[in-house]
């Protein structure tokens, strides 16, 4: 059985249709992952899941629940990891842990058994006694991540858990997310971190205006849709880089320009290495395709709001 499955999810608001025909499923124990830029519908999709929005047409089904029927009985078994953290500043950390697990009707002794383990899990085992305002931003994620915990769910949403955050604090937490895959949980993740989708999840989508536009696991949609070698060519000199664009371009399969930078996209990448050896004035780095070329390539290079 499927841990989330979705099927031709609809949901208008005020005519403009934000999430149009999506289907989907998750495995139970994987980590599936739903990117997009802002405003493909991504948070709709999130709360029509948990039933905390009707869907227009569709089907859902959580954990065995038929959503939205049934969504305070899948909500039981769910841990969710909000986008922005909501700690109750008034209470210590065993205290947030403590009055989220009488949400689930669990006896205070059964709670607080929990919560050294939970701590620990957090890394803040030092912390129980701790005010929130004490807490940096990645103890508060950190903790937050632990506070979904405490009904031991099987399916753990998390939405952007790493925002915000900086490298020490992101690595610690992808490294309890994997523990929890490899405990069979499963993760449903949004972010905005491509390394991240690509280091943890096993499959994903890519939605844009509601729809679904590629699906697959990371390493399968890197293969598919985009060239093995990338080659980025950074203008030193103002001037010099649209010219090497112009006389250069056909060396590669697809060239894109963003401000001062040129992407070249290459199955063989040496002539146009050896090229820009020789060139003054243009600075460059070569690597390997990754998602967030994919997911440039399929949402395109402009902001989002």
């Amino acid at each position: 059985m499927a841990a989330l499955s979705a099927s031709e999810l609809r949901k208008t608001y005020t005519g403009n249709e934000v999430v149009a025909g999506l289907s989907f499923g998750v495995e139970t124990g994987t980590c599936f992952g739903l990117l997009g830029p802002n405003g493909a519908g991504k948070t709709t999709t999130l709360r029509l899941c948990l039933g905390l929005t009707g869907p227009d047409s569709g089907t859902i089904t959580l954990n065995g629940h038929v959503i939205p029927d049934d969504a305070q009985a899948a909500r039981a078994r769910i841990g969710v990891v909000p986008q922005f953290d909501n700690l109750d500043p008034d209470f210590t950390c065993a205290e947030n842990l403590l009055v989220f697990g009488r949400y689930f009707g669990f006896k205070d002794a059964d709670i607080r058994a929990k919560i050294p383990q939970l701590l620990e899990f957090a890394g803040l085992s030092s912390k129980a006694d701790a005010r929130i305002s004490t807490l940096s931003g990645g103890m508060k994620r950190r903790l937050t991540l632990a506070r979904a915990m405490v009904n031991d769910p099987d399916i753990i949403f998390l939405d952007e858990p790493t925002t915000g955050l900086d490298p020490q604090a992101r690595h610690l937490i992808w490294d309890r997310l994997k523990q929890l895959k490899s405990a069979g949980k499963t993760l449903i993740l949004t972010t905005h971190f491509m390394d991240e989708a690509e280091r943890l999840c096993d499959t994903l989508i890519v939605i844009d205006h509601g729809r679904k536009i590629a699906e697959g696991s990371p390493r399968q949609l890197i293969a598919e849709q985009i060239e093995p070698q990338v080659v980025e060519v950074f203008d030193e000199s103002h001037g010099q880089l649209e010219i090497f664009v112009k006389t250069e371009k056909h060396l590669a399969e697809r060239v894109e320009t963003s401000g001062e930078t040129a992407f070249f996209y290459c199955r063989d990448p040496r002539e146009l290495l050896a090229r820009l050896a020789e060139a003054d004035g243009l600075r460059y780095v070569h690597r390997a395709s990754n998602l967030e070329d994919v997911f440039i390539k399929l949402t395109g290079r402009e902001l989002r709001d």
